[in-house]
């Protein structure tokens, strides 16, 4: 028969170690007390038993834990950030420089940015968890920010202050600017919080690194200045009957806002400063995105030949043929595009470190000589609407063309790619994926490398919301749209074609399609 003694240590164990280690372990405690019950055990033994289970270290609680996992996250990435900047032999930046640092515009810095993107990731999901909801709520719409860069950019206060690298004052900057002296201080005081601008004694004023990007000679700054005003018409768009259910090209919520302007143009219809303003913002728009990754990271030493499609000014086609002279390129796009082209493209530079930065502001004849000479280079007019490219290349690049339009559109596109598509060619888009919490099944797990796949702890698309916001940004001003891979499949299955390989380049993909196989 069981010691008496024992019931009285098997109950006193039972209640301690359940009120100490939560609800979770009771299937567990009455489990190992009806053994007890079951055998023989002297009390002294059960004594030393109940000790040792005692001392055994606490369950964390849930939520707790996926906050240390954050933590984690954030510790590493941050390292790992830390790391690339160092190899470089500059070190880490300060967030005062006044400098760019060599790896700000450095072609190939994947492996900085998959850091940043857990530690954007992880950052923004820790806050969410820990700060009351009503303070995060609010702090979703007390951002102004963006007005505050929008008088920066439109006043052209960078571009004053490169000229005094020591600071300036700001009755001298408003004067500069022709603005009130007050309301350029608050302006200017708001954004070097976050490090864009800095006050380097009372009221003066320099630049940092971070502000050097609304030069207006930046293409960064021509992106970032396009589009903000044009966020307002959202919500009345979605109530007004006219545009509410529309999903034409036409009929976009910038379209609305722009027609309450007096301008019924469409934005494709832009010509002279503001066209220029437009193709320097995708210049820009592939810098933030360093979309030249895909130089390093796509085997284009297999490939004879590449089309750029709606190739623009030549932002990809220049360092294309500078990195691998033995291309043939030809750029298609509108006839006004391919005239602005042999005008306007990147100007290439050394960045401190040796490595090539390109800034899209002289003439492809500066940049491109030998491959204009040598016949590497071929200007062709398309309408990708109403004509195919040219026939039987390797390669037919499309770089945030995609995005632009709805699915109807899109197919046609993809439609008149594969009519002129040879056997081993391949249609590559390079742009945003997004992903999904319930996406659809279909999706193969060797359709995405192993390291775009996120932490589980951290939120979808890394935690990052770029993908996203940018899925706005094209249904504001286009109707168009970011896509998720199975979307990206679907619209290419119309046009003939199947996804073949994927690239993860952080913040955007490579997809690349070839001809389906019946």
């Amino acid at each position: 028969m069981q010691h008496p003694s024992s019931w009285w240590y098997a109950v006193q164990w039972l209640w301690e170690f359940c009120t100490q280690n939560g609800l979770r372990w009771h299937v567990k405690a009455v489990g190992l007390y009806v053994c007890i019950l079951s055998t023989n055990i002297k009390p002294k033994r059960l004594r030393w038993g109940y000790a040792q289970i005692l001392a055994l270290p606490k369950m964390t609680e849930p939520n707790e834990a996926k906050v240390q996992v954050l933590l984690d996250i954030i510790n590493s990435s941050a390292h790992q950030a830390i790391a690339e900047y160092k190899k470089t032999g500059h070190g880490v930046p300060g967030i005062d420089a006044g400098t760019l640092h060599p790896l700000d515009f450095a072609t190939d810095a994947l492996a900085l940015r998959k850091a940043i993107r857990l530690l954007e990731g992880a950052c923004e999901q820790l806050n969410t968890i820990l700060a009351p909801p009503q303070y995060t709520a609010h702090n979703f719409i007390n951002n102004y920010n963006w007005a505050c860069i929008d008088v920066a950019l439109q006043s052209r206060i960078a571009d004053v202050l490169d000229k005094h690298p020591q600071g300036l004052s700001v009755d001298a900057l408003a004067n500069a600017v022709d603005h009130s002296k007050a309301k350029i201080a608050r302006v200017l005081r708001v954004l070097a919080l976050k490090g864009c601008f800095k006050e380097v004694k009372r009221d003066v004023f320099a630049n940092t690194r971070l502000s050097l990007m609304l030069k207006s000679t930046n293409n960064v700054a021509a992106y970032i200045g396009q589009f903000p005003k044009h966020v307002a018409a959202l919500y009345g768009t979605m109530m007004d009957k006219e545009f509410a259910k529309s999903g034409e090209v036409e009929k976009p919520p910038r379209a609305s806002n722009v027609r309450k302007e007096g301008n019924n143009n469409s934005f494709w219809e832009t010509d002279g400063e503001r066209l220029d303003i437009f193709h320097r913002g995708m210049a820009g728009y592939s810098e933030i995105q360093c979309s030249s990754a895909v130089l390093h990271y796509y085997p284009w030493d297999n490939v004879s030949s590449v089309v750029d499609v709606g190739s623009g000014t030549g932002a990809m086609s220049i360092p294309l043929t500078k990195m691998f002279p033995h291309l043939r390129i030809t750029n298609q796009d509108l006839p006004g595009a391919l005239e602005m082209a042999r005008n306007v493209s990147s100007d290439i530079r050394s960045s401190p470190n040796g490595q090539v930065m390109f800034i899209f502001d002289q003439a492809w004849e500066k940049n491109a000589p030998e491959a204009l000479l040598g016949g590497h280079i071929e200007f062709v007019p398309l309408n990708f609407w109403e004509e195919s490219p040219v026939v039987g290349k390797d390669v037919y690049y499309l770089r945030n063309i995609i995005h632009d339009w709805p699915d109807n559109e899109s197919m046609v596109i993809l439609h008149n790619i594969r009519k002129v598509m040879g056997p081993n060619s391949r249609v590559l888009i390079h742009e945003c994926v997004l992903l999904r919490n319930f996406e659809e099944p279909d999706v193969g797990a060797n359709e995405f490398s192993k390291d775009h796949k996120a932490p589980d702890d951290t939120l979808l698309n890394f935690g990052s919301h770029t993908a996203y916001q940018l899925d706005l940004l094209m249904w504001l001003a286009f109707n168009g749209k970011e896509r998720t891979l199975n979307e990206f499949k679907t619209i290419a299955a119309s046009a003939g074609l199947a996804l073949t390989q994927t690239y993860d380049l952080v913040g955007t993909m490579l997809l690349e399609f070839r001809i389906a196989q019946d």
